[in-house]
């Protein structure tokens, strides 16, 4: 399918995600109130992949042929683009503020750059470079004086929780574009699902089997698989199928904006100023590495 210029229903979705996806970190914290990590991420795999195997079925998707190849594909990103990242922010989110795990996403691009310099023909430049120095800057000044603590409470181990789901999320990202052929949807749902097989044994052992919470919480767990797991991913596919992957970036750049906006209002947090001195370099870097996609969407 041609990609072809973005129209007023794109940039509907692109708004849409951006607020969806800025809104998740305030929903995991609310979730939080009454579950424990592991049963968040757990149902919120769950209920993303029964709602996303649903539609493939109900829309005839076809299943990929299931080479050695593809399955090990499948089984890595499924871990590193659900399970692992949705346990280790659900983790996190126990010790930092909704808002910082919300920043720490926006650092994902700026840990894409190098991985696919080192592994895919995408080769970084000098703005590349300088841009991906500036936003990891921003992501230590994020961090604060929290690594140095190490080893005096939990609050910093949280925050190296959110940042290696960032990492996750990027390693997955590189192998997404490795990955053989296969229908976008069908790769949503098969993701959900593998990362639903992982995170229920680990929930067992360590959370056991969970019983029903309060109604706050529990509305919570269940608005997160349905809106930002398996809504988000179907405008996402829509969206780089009809305007393309460069014009989803822009996302990158409104998910920490909404996720302070929420953490501040809904949640009460204080935000120190690191985070917005942390927001402005990691912004700042991602918008200077990509300057000749952002001048491409302008003109076009």
């Amino acid at each position: 399918m041609s990609v072809q210029s973005p129209t007023i229903w794109n940039w509907l979705s692109i708004a849409a995600l951006g607020v969806i996806w800025g809104a998740t970190f305030m929903v995991v914290a609310i979730a939080l109130e009454g579950y424990g990590p592991l049963t968040v991420a757990c149902a919120r795999t769950t209920l993303g992949a029964i709602a996303l195997l649903t539609l493939m079925i109900a829309l005839k998707r076809p299943l990929p042929a299931f080479t050695p190849t593809m399955s090990r594909y499948l089984i890595a990103i499924g871990l590193l683009n659900t399970a692992l990242p949705f346990a280790l922010l659900s983790w996190g989110q126990q010790y930092v503020p909704s808002a910082f795990a919300g920043i720490s996403m926006a650092a994902l691009p700026l840990f894409v750059l190098p991985l696919a310099h080192i592994f895919t023909d995408e080769k970084m430049n000098t703005r590349n470079t300088l841009g991906v120095i500036m936003g990891f800057i921003g992501a230590a000044v994020l961090i604060g004086p929290g690594v140095l603590r190490l080893g005096t409470g939990w609050e910093p181990l949280g925050q190296l929780a959110c940042i290696g789901a960032s990492i996750s999320y990027a390693v997955s990202s590189i192998m997404t574009r490795r990955c053989p052929p296969i229908d976008p949807i069908t790769m949503a749902a098969l993701l959900l699902a593998i990362g639903t097989a992982a995170l229920i044994p680990a929930m067992l052992i360590f959370e056991g089997i969970p019983s029903m919470g309060a109604a706050r919480p529990t509305i919570a767990i269940i608005v997160l698989g349905v809106i930002p797991t398996a809504l988000a991913a179907l405008i996402r596919v829509a969206t780089i199928r009809s305007a393309g992957a460069i014009f989803m970036t822009l996302v990158n750049y409104q998910v920490p904006l909404w996720s302070m906006i929420f953490g501040a209002w809904i949640l009460s947090e204080v935000l120190p100023l690191r985070f917005f001195i942390a927001i402005a370099l990691i912004l700042s870097g991602l918008a200077f590495s990509q300057w000749g996609n952002l001048k491409r969407l302008l003109l076009r």
